[in-house]
């Protein structure tokens, strides 16, 4: 039987997993759900059948949230900083200290190298699969590309229909839910409209070239919302259209990197 101080330690290692690093959740479950079902419209039939063998049958949605648990368990925990790329007002992309630890470029990069070098077993591909179809996810929320001085605005604080919050947290799940009360195939069926020649145009570019477009809308972000902000119904009308952009962008190319992957 177990001690009280062995369950007691148990339960401050549990609060500390769920409290200790507040950057690692973005758009939360339903943004990363729909991410990857847009994927998935959007897979070559011989991209799906690969991936559907690497993950065992089931689908990225599945998996589209993994990650961010997975963080916080000591097996993972070297991923923690993987799900963001922060920048500060007096640097620009390309002078931004890089973090030793790695960011969400530098991890993306790194799983679609191992991915596509066709060397990995089973196990191997099936972890690096999970952690990209999740970090591409990451990679359009707006606030995973903030600011290293306010932790990405979870130093930023503003209230949300008068509840006490922080600006990370209010576009990580708060406007995803308050802008469509949708499940995630709803989303999916009512922003997944565009045509093939705009889809392909949306997938263009590479990781580097989509943070730097997500930290210009997290700037635009910090500039339309001053610390101490009340946010309610016309924030969240004017910000409901970024989000699905974000959330088309993310979907598009991460089909866009699994189908050359998987090619």
């Amino acid at each position: 039987m177990k001690s009280s101080k062995t369950i007691l330690f148990a339960l401050f290692l549990c609060a500390g997993m769920a409290f200790g690093t507040t950057e690692a959740r973005a758009w939360g479950q339903k943004g990363h759900d729909v991410t990857c079902s847009i994927a998935e419209r959007h897979l070559t039939k011989k991209a799906a059948r690969k991936i559907s063998e690497v993950l065992d049958g089931k689908s990225i949605v599945y998996w589209a949230t993994w990650l961010d648990n997975a963080s916080h368990t000591p097996e993972y925990s070297y991923t923690q900083t993987w799900h963001y790329k922060d920048i500060d007002p007096d640097e620009t992309y390309e002078t931004a200290v890089l973090c030793e630890s790695g960011d969400c470029v530098t991890a993306i990069n790194a799983q679609v190298e191992a991915l596509r070098s066709g060397t990995l077993n089973k196990e191997a591909e099936a972890l690096a699969l999970k952690m990209l179809v999740h970090l591409v996810g990451d990679l359009h929320c707006p606030m995973h590309t903030g600011r290293k001085n306010d932790q990405g605005g979870n130093k930023w604080q503003v209230q949300f229909f008068n509840r006490g919050t922080n600006l990370h947290s209010v576009w990580d799940s708060d406007l995803v839910e308050a802008s469509h009360k949708w499940t995630f195939t709803e989303w999916t069926d009512q922003i997944d409209r565009v045509d093939k020649k705009t889809a392909k145009a949306l997938a263009e570019g590479t990781p580097d070239d989509w943070c730097k477009e997500t930290h210009e809308i997290a700037e635009q972000i910090y500039g339309k919302t001053p610390v101490g902000s009340k946010i309610s119904y016309n924030y969240i009308a004017e910000s409901a259209p970024v989000i699905e952009d974000q959330l088309l962008r993310a979907g598009l190319r991460l089909a866009s990197l699994l189908n050359e992957i998987y090619k």
